[in-house]
């Protein structure tokens, strides 16, 4: 047969315990007031794909356990690193204290289309998703090391939080990986 579908079982997977000792992806993601709680399941399962290194739920964001997360993140939350901080700003101060690079996805003046973003070595990236109605916020956006745009050429101005977060996470996950 050809091109036979995988069952699960001849997948190999890591485990949580080999997961949370594998050496992780340098890229962190901030959830700035994501109100759907299947936005942020989808975001944990992204993340335990791409080996991310940390999550941070911000404001309004739902924290695990709760059904609804854990019915998009099928596990993720025991897997991927995660943390609650009430306000943003705080923990962008925070990061950009320990050189983590600081990128809003966002449309804004002066954004970098994402395929044009270049990583570089020894770095840490911390990248922000706004709520699904308001974006990131300003005040978030103007303190920003980078504002990445996700390039887009129909008649909707958006895509979802979850989709907009796999296809960010791949390519610097696919920029980041090629160095190491």
């Amino acid at each position: 047969m050809k091109n036979r579908k995988l069952k699960n079982k001849e997948l190999i997977r890591k485990n949580t315990e080999d997961f949370k000792a594998s050496k992780k992806t340098p890229l962190i993601i901030i959830l700035d007031n994501i109100r759907s709680l299947n936005n942020i399941g989808s975001v944990f399962r992204t993340a335990d794909a791409f080996l991310i290194q940390k999550i941070y739920l911000c404001g309004i964001t739902a924290k695990p356990p709760h059904k609804d997360i854990h019915k998009t993140a099928l596990g993720a939350t025991d897997s991927v690193d995660w943390e609650y901080v009430e306000n943003t700003m705080d923990l962008v101060e925070k990061l950009k204290s320990e050189n983590v690079h600081i990128a809003s996805i966002e449309q804004a003046e002066d954004s970098v289309s994402l395929e044009k973003f270049t990583t570089k070595e020894d770095t840490t990236y911390a990248i922000i998703f706004g709520n699904e109605v308001k974006g990131v916020s300003q005040e978030v956006v103007s303190v920003s090391d980078t504002v990445i745009e996700i390039p887009q050429y129909g008649t909707k101005h958006s895509l979802n939080i979850s989709v907009s977060c796999g296809v960010v996470v791949w390519d610097l996950f696919v920029k980041i990986s090629s160095r190491l």
